[in-house]
């Protein structure tokens, strides 16, 4: 073994000491603890003032394992520059960077997948989890010119892509610190690989750490967060048989998607051609709109997510004059349903069901929300989330090998990108005691994937929602009016549920 190895386990170390002893490390093997019986001093071995002991230094290397399907096409596709996920929030208070990086290096030592490293070479991509979390914040100055630090940060971050061209080891997470002194403003952010952190985990990860701050790490608070074991693949926890089909089966489904794609309308492209990076819009409802919206959703049987669908839907196809079909993906947390279910597990563990909906022109909101939701839900039903994750990944993986294969070499696999459950986040007060003012938080899409991908929550009763597009593909004027859209759609649709 490499002897400049970081991890590497070192045997048979010799100490002088000044009393007859031997010593095991509680953690050595029977045939360690054998090995030092055997070498235990005799008064034939006194020295005339020490003795030697004979111990083993048994530190723990790091685990290793090969990525799933689905995070192997979150690994490609993250290469292209889809899959960064950011999670930054605004201070006005100087965070203190020693306590902020205890409070990571603590969520490392809870969460394994948050120390791991990705190790690739030619043709696989592994995660190799050190014993020891390691994390350090990167500080740097805060721009003067912004008008809107948080989200020029989140869009920087984005686009920071530490994995484009690597062909060794590097880590899934990182933290930068802006420090802007001059402005009493600071952003914090936190970019993660999405192989091992899907929207589940960037939640849970944000909610950990505040806590933490708040309580100043407090010791007994740190021990309510143990240590998880290793984290599993997807595919390694699906419900027996759910996942599999025949290969005839598969034939014809992998036929169908590649068919149906063709026959999807997109968002209209801007500039196809030159290289592309992820920007934000933000679309926010006051508490009363909300709340009017939700009240419609269930009135209608359905979530929130088939009335952004719906909304975005109406928002991109104006004309009444002619019928044309859209690509929806619909983002659903498994952890429940697999085997044995998960909670509040780090790591990957989404799935996407991909839906094709018509629009003739002319359809109410509620009535086309409620189509759209049903379709999913039918899908999911039928556990195509399962069944048909393998096609999904292949088809992805092929997008991007062949980017020829979309219209105008443009990647893009649908028109936008939904999750089927809302973050509902009502810790606004608690935040701001800590001094956070606002956070944001999605992942880049400027590789293979949507036109407009949603990220929604629901914080202090008020929808917030972040809407993450490819520019220039799509240009900022483009997505303020489609965005602004979608808001006019969804608030005029509460007056007739009112009726």
């Amino acid at each position: 073994m490499d002897p400049s190895h970081p991890f590497l386990s070192f045997e048979g170390i010799v100490i002088n000491t000044p009393f007859y002893s031997s010593f095991t490390l509680p953690n050595a093997t029977e045939r360690e603890r054998e090995r030092n019986q055997k070498n235990k001093p005799t008064r034939d071995h006194v020295l005339p003032h020490h003795l030697t002991h004979h111990y083993t230094i048994a530190m723990v290397e790091p685990k290793s394992r090969t990525v799933g399907d689905t995070e192997r096409s979150w690994c490609r596709a993250v290469r292209g520059g889809t899959g960064i996920a950011v999670l930054a929030f605004r201070t006005s208070i100087p965070p203190d960077i020693s306590m902020l990086q205890t409070s990571l290096r603590t969520l490392q030592t809870s969460h394994p997948i948050l120390r791991s490293r990705l190790q690739t070479n030619a043709t696989t991509f592994s995660f190799l989890t050190s014993p020891t979390p390691s994390i350090n914040i990167l500080t740097l100055t805060l721009p003067t010119n912004v008008t809107d630090p948080l989200t020029h940060i989140l869009e920087l971050e984005l686009n920071r892509n530490t994995w484009h061209d690597s062909t060794t080891e590097e880590n899934v997470f990182f933290a930068t610190l802006y420090a802007g002194p001059s402005t009493n403003t600071w952003v914090v952010a936190l970019r993660l690989h999405v192989s091992a952190c899907d929207r589940t985990t960037a939640l849970l990860l944000l909610r950990e750490l505040f806590t933490l701050v708040e309580e100043n790490n407090n010791k007994s608070l740190i021990n309510q967060y143990p240590q998880e074991a290793t984290s599993l693949a997807i595919e390694d926890l699906l419900p027996r048989g759910k996942g599999k089909k025949p290969m005839w089966t598969r034939g014809l489904e992998l036929l169908k998607y590649s068919l149906n794609s063709f026959r999807l309308t997109n968002l209209k492209f801007v500039d196809a051609k030159n290289p592309r990076f992820s920007q934000v819009v933000r679309l926010e409802l006051n508490q009363n709109d909300t709340k009017e919206v939700l009240a419609g959703c269930k009135l209608s049987g359905i979530k929130l997510c088939g009335a952004l669908v719906a909304a975005g839907l109406m928002a991109v196809h104006c004309s009444k004059r002619s019928s044309r079909k859209y690509g929806v993906v619909t983002l659903t947390d498994c952890r429940s349903s697999l085997e044995p279910s998960l909670t509040d597990k780090f790591g990957f563990y989404h799935s996407a069901i991909l839906n094709s909906h018509e629009m003739k022109g002319g359809e109410t909101l509620w009535d086309l929300a409620k189509r759209t939701y049903e379709a999913f839900a039918n899908s999911k039903k039928c556990n195509k989330h399962f069944s048909d994750m393998a096609d999904l990944n292949f088809l992805m993986c092929k997008a991007i090998e062949n980017p020829g294969l979309t219209p105008s070499s443009s990647l893009r696999t649908s028109i936008m990108s939904v999750f089927e459950d809302t973050v509902f986040d009502n810790g606004g007060k608690k935040q701001r005691e800590i001094g956070v003012e606002d956070y944001m938080g999605c992942a880049s899409v400027h590789g293979v994937g949507p036109s407009i991908a949603i990220f929604d929550t629901i914080r202090d009763e008020s929808l917030d929602c972040l809407c993450v597009y490819p520019t220039p593909l799509h240009s900022r004027e483009q997505m303020i009016e489609f965005v602004e859209k979608m808001k006019v759609i969804l608030i005029e649709a509460t007056k007739t549920c009112k009726k």
